[in-house]
């Protein structure tokens, strides 16, 4: 019988208290018998390879994972480790004690390109847009197989430490920042309070 799904919150204590051989152990014995059934049900096998090595390697990240004390990972279905949930709590800067939520979705050809990774809070950024795309590098063109999910974090937690106007998705922030910061902190408070920026209303994200 298939057991109830809890949410489940991970942090980067958690992490370290757990025995990543256990855990990655636990995880490939549960990948091969998935294969074993998958074979079983007539699956080709090149496919069922490509899953399983995405698994394994998402796996190997996440037991690796050293998150920063304002960073945590949840994971709706903890038996589904493709698809999850990045939380950060900015300390300082412009966003300081804001609470932002990023969807995490690993693709079957990971590492070879890199997950897709969307902002669910709608924030006053110049590198997020309102629908929740995020420009950073290394989810683009930089991506090489040899990064990791850590490295994902740290660079969305440096966009809230150091926003770069000059590579902007949200162009109208990219400019206030560029020509006036004290406007833009303003700006951010009130996104962040729940309020209009302009004609646009932000949904409160304060911790």
């Amino acid at each position: 019988r298939r057991r109830p799904r809890t949410h489940c919150l991970v942090s980067a204590s958690l992490f370290c208290a757990a025995d990543p051989a256990s855990l990655a152990m636990i995880k490939l014995f549960s990948l091969k018998q998935q294969q074993k059934d998958g074979e079983a049900m007539g699956n080709k096998p090149t496919s069922q390879k490509r899953a399983s090595a995405a698994q394994l390697r998402i796996t190997k990240d996440i037991n690796e994972l050293n998150l920063p004390k304002t960073c945590q990972m949840e994971f709706p279905d903890p038996d589904d480790l493709l698809n999850f949930k990045l939380v950060i709590c900015p300390d300082e800067g412009f966003y300081r004690n804001g609470r932002f939520v990023f969807s995490f979705r690993v693709s079957p050809n990971y590492p070879h390109e890199p997950p897709k990774v969307k902002c669910d809070t709608m924030v006053y950024h110049p590198n997020i847009d309102l629908d929740g795309n995020v420009c950073l590098n290394i989810l683009r063109e930089d991506w090489k197989p040899v990064l990791t999910v850590n490295s994902i974090v740290y660079g969305l937690q440096y966009l809230f430490l150091e926003p770069n106007p000059e590579d902007p998705l949200n162009k109208d922030a990219a400019e206030v920042l560029q020509s006036n910061r004290r406007l833009f902190e303003q700006n951010v408070k009130k996104a962040m309070l729940g309020g209009y920026v302009g004609a646009t209303y932000f949904e409160r994200c304060l911790k």
